[in-house]
This record gives C-alpha cells, sequence and structure tokens, in this order.
C-alpha cells in the first residue's frame, strides 16, 4: 500500500483489485478511482504504471471496466454481465510472439487508454478457468470487498479477519447478550 492508497485490501489477483478501488470508510462510499492521482496510484501498485498512461481517457475507460468487472463477478452466468465484460475485452486481443526464450503473448490494443481495464477483465477470464468457486466477496453486510480464497479448505468468509470478521463476532455477541 503506498502512502495515497488507503484502501483496507490490497493485493488481490489483479481483477479482484481493480473492484477493490472502490470501498465503503467510515460509512462512506471511497473510490480510488475517483481522480488521475488514484489512477496513477493504483497503476504504479499493479506494476503497470510503465506501460499505460495516467490520463481522464485511461481513467474513464478503466472505470467502465471495473463496472463490467463487477457485474461479471457480482452475477456469474447473467448474460447482460457477460456482455458488459466481453465489450471491453473487445478493445484489445492477444498476438503470440517468439522469443528467444520461447513462445509469448503480447496483448495488443487498438486504444491503449483500454489497457490497464482489459488487462484486468482478461486476468478475470484466468481466474474462471483455475478456481471460480474461490472468487469472493465479503460476507459482512456493510463490506463491497471481493478477495481470492486462498484458505486451505476454501472456507474464507471475510475480507480481513481482524476488521469484518471481528465486526460480525461483536454483533452476534452483542445479540446473544440482548437475549439474556
Amino acid at each position: 500500500m503506498t502512502a495515497s492508497d488507503q484502501r483496507p485490501l490490497t493485493g488481490e489477483p489483479l481483477p479482484l483489485d481493480l473492484l477493490n478501488t472502490r470501498w465503503i470508510q467510515d460509512g462512506e462510499e471511497r473510490d480510488l478511482l475517483g481522480s488521475l492521482d488514484g489512477l496513477r496510484t493504483w497503476l504504479a501498485d499493479r506494476g503497470l504504471d510503465g506501460r499505460f498512461a495516467a490520463d481522464e481517457a485511461t481513467l474513464g475507460r478503466t472505470r467502465a471496466a471495473r463496472d463490467a468487472l463487477a457485474a461479471a463477478v457480482d452475477h456469474p452466468g447473467d448474460p447482460s454481465a457477460s456482455a458488459a465484460a466481453d465489450a471491453i475485452l473487445e478493445h484489445g486481443r492477444i498476438r503470440a510472439t517468439l522469443t528467444a526464450t520461447g513462445p509469448g503473448e503480447r496483448a495488443e490494443f487498438a486504444d491503449p487508454a483500454w489497457g490497464p481495464g482489459w488487462t484486468a477483465v482478461r486476468a478475470y477470464l484466468d481466474l474462471l478457468r483455475t478456481a471460480p468457486d474461490r472468487i469472493r466477496t465479503c460476507a459482512h453486510d456493510a463490506c463491497v470487498l471481493h478477495f481470492f480464497d486462498t484458505s486451505r479448505n476454501g472456507t474464507r468468509r471475510w475480507c480481513s479477519m481482524a476488521t469484518c470478521g471481528n465486526r460480525a463476532k461483536a454483533s452476534r455477541h452483542y445479540a446473544r447478550t440482548r437475549e439474556n
């Protein structure tokens, strides 16, 4: 996390990290992509700053990709959510390459401003191929964060046990003590 990145959960796979650029803090929605500075921060944190410009076009297209990704993650199998993700994917393609070290791939974009968002949506396809059941939304009612469950048994429910998990336990305890 950088000094200007105040998000409570970072370091998730790229598509979930893009979704987590929106979060709730003190009952208010926050948005890292609310400004060009936030886009710069996110691109730098994800190692994308050398590949893509932090300009208004990229900001708008990355937000559009985030919205499409949110629909796809929150409503899997919904045809309109899939269509929104496909619309983002239309802005880029993978070109096969042969390098000195062997086969490779390179992403290409007619408009490079679509690059960060396209890359995140493309990475979501990889998550779906490998472990779709491990893509989760925090179980706390007041949390909008997403995470990739890397727990051994695949039963993680909270974005963070220290925050949302603790709040849920405290709420249950409070409810039990009120009943008595």
